[in-house]
């Protein structure tokens, strides 16, 4: 293959136009060109009056080897493509029980699938509900405020992202192409085919829903078995290693023990009672830093025209950006999770406390733009000391958010936060938000160095975005979830101090996003391939329900039904059908 660089071309350009673009530099006729992919899409908006498409293609033409000596230019090059490679599985002893993933996030999904997909029929345990029915209980709760702590925004099928802006771009290098199979893979399942190329990728909560869906499914014809509305409660262990899971079944309070000596810790960075018991077990972790602030609502129109100029505003699509401030005090203020033509969202898990997050479905047509404005935190800034500290301090500023609004979420407008006075009527724009929410003193939120801070960036990205700071600005507190407050310590085989425990994901602390999680769920699923074969037996684990209740075995009561290839069924089978067949 052939790599073209910088190839641009204008806003409105055609395929044929593209073609010809790529023959040109080839210095060749448009039908010599045997196929091209698109590697790259950006939008170049530096020149207003000149906005344009940069690509980076790969050509496939013939007699490459001579083309490329004739062709002196720093934007061709040869080009061997990068395959992701899924390890051989070891020839060692064969595992006894299948592996059991907890969570079905971006981290625990793609080490389910990979594992699935190569033959060691995953269970996957996770404690909220299905993504049919999650949606629908999520739903009902940005009407009528009735939190459902078992499954809401940060419990449920597909995990915290899945009611986000679904953005899939990451900062993590990747020289084993597990980037390009995890969009890969979104594809082969239902996203739009474009995630491929764009610079910044987003598949929208309302496709991501489906994708997961499918991918679920999938896992389920592989042999994979989901357990919902199942949580983690315990772990036991014999001789130093894993031994089994100890679950509540949240729909009928029993507690189920799964036998097994592998289990990927892929919790989410919201599972905090999940923490404190691993905390209570001697499990190695530690307090990390993260960041804090509101969320902030701009017209996106306003973002348009700044980022396009008005000519193209309207040409192009809904506009995004990034701002970063490094302040004299020595903390980092940034944007975080910016969803254009989005809607802030009521993001709370726990009773008593309100966080929000911010969300875009597919074609981002919102009226807004909103995003995280946030200011570091680091240990320091904790109450108390311990690896749990950081869930101390999300928690008591959640506490003081549903205070402030008395259960609903609290807004207020830039000018009156900064100034210390109470909003009472929106400005220029309204904002467009998911949840009750209500003006409340949003100033009284953080400590004064947080406070101070938040403004200051504010203001600076207002050099770079005129209007940023204006005094309308939709401010919606609190923004606490940033990433996970705790890092789960693993070695160099991804184990944690306990082994036959793999910490995975953005709970553990190792990934930041969809993509990072994702990616990091492939190098779970890649350790155990290294080391351990399948399952001996064709079925995943037996389980058993104690507290007087009669043994259950997945085996016959679960796993056949795994073997059969997906077809379509209700929400609500899809959903019951496990725990049906389990109480059997």
């Amino acid at each position: 293959m052939i790599r073209i660089q910088q190839l641009k071309l204008p806003v409105g350009h055609t395929k044929e136009q593209l073609l010809q673009k790529i023959a040109k530099m080839m210095r060749r006729k448009p039908e010599d060109i045997l196929e091209y992919h698109i590697r790259k899409q950006s939008i170049d908006a530096r020149k207003k009056q000149q906005i344009s498409f940069v690509y980076t293609v790969d050509v496939k033409i013939e007699h490459e080897p001579g083309i490329l000596k004739h062709l002196k230019s720093s934007q061709i090059s040869k080009v061997e493509e990068v395959t992701y490679q899924f390890p051989v599985t070891a020839k060692g002893q064969p595992l006894k029980h299948s592996p059991v993933v907890v969570g079905s996030g971006p981290a625990g999904l793609f080490c389910a699938y990979l594992l699935a997909e190569h033959g060691y029929r995953p269970v996957i345990l996770e404690r909220g509900k299905c993504i049919e029915e999650r949606t629908q209980e999520v739903e009902q709760f940005w009407k009528d405020n009735a939190l459902n702590v078992k499954c809401n925004v940060q419990f449920g099928e597909g995990g915290a992202g899945t009611f986000s802006d679904g953005k899939l771009n990451t900062l993590v290098k990747d020289v084993k192409g597990r980037n390009r199979k995890v969009l890969e893979i979104f594809v082969r399942h239902g996203a739009p085919k474009s995630i491929a190329y764009e610079s910044k990728p987003h598949i929208g909560t309302d496709i991501l829903r489906d994708v997961v869906q499918n991918m679920r499914r999938q896992i389920e014809s592989w042999g994979g078995t989901y357990l919902f509305d199942t949580c983690v409660t315990n772990l036991e262990f014999s001789q130093d290693k894993l031994a089994a899971l100890l679950c509540k079944d949240q729909s009928t309070g029993k507690v189920i023990r799964i036998e097994t000596t592998l289990a990927v810790l892929a919790i989410g960075h919201s599972a905090r009672d999940t923490f404190e018991m691993l905390h209570q077990q001697g499990f190695q972790m530690e307090a990390k830093s993260f960041a804090v602030g509101l969320r902030v609502e701009h017209p996106q129109h306003m973002i348009n025209e700044n980022q396009y100029g008005q000519e193209a505003a309207n040409k192009l699509p809904p506009a995004s950006y990034k701002v970063t401030a490094n302040l004299e005090n020595g903390r980092g203020v940034y944007s975080f999770c910016m969803c254009p033509g989005g809607y802030v969202v009521n993001a709370s898990s726990e009773e008593g406390q309100i966080a929000v997050n911010g969300m875009s479905y597919s074609n981002r047509d919102g009226n807004n733009a909103n995003s995280a404005i946030i200011v570091t935190v680091t240990p320091q800034d904790f109450p108390g000391e311990g690896p749990l500290a950081g869930v101390k301090f999300q928690r008591e500023l959640e506490a003081k958010s549903y205070h402030l609004g008395a259960g609903k979420i609290p807004q207020q407008l830039f000018g009156d936060f900064e100034t210390g006075t109470n909003s009472v009527a929106y400005g220029g724009f309204a904002s467009e938000v998911k949840g009750l929410h209500v003006f409340a003193p949003l100033h009284q939120l953080f400590p004064e160095e947080i406070q101070t801070s938040f403004c200051q960036g504010m203001h600076q990205f207002a050099k770079r975005i005129p209007g940023f700071d204006r005094k309308d600005a939709i401010l919606s507190g609190v923004e606490s979830r940033t990433s996970s407050p705790v890092r789960i310590s693993r070695d160099e085989s991804f184990q944690s101090n306990k082994k036959g425990v793999y910490p995975c994901g953005e709970g553990a602390g190792y990934a930041g996003g969809i993509m990072s999680a994702a990616m990091d769920g492939m190098k779970i699923a890649e350790a155990i391939a290294c080391v351990y074969e399948r399952p001996i037996h064709d079925m995943a684990n037996a389980t058993s329900c104690i507290r007087g209740t009669a043994c259950i075995d997945l085996n016959k009561n679960i796993l056949s039904n795994a073997k059969k290839t997906t077809e379509k069924r209700s929400s609500k089978e899809l959903c019951n059908r496990y725990q049906k067949k389990k109480h059997k």
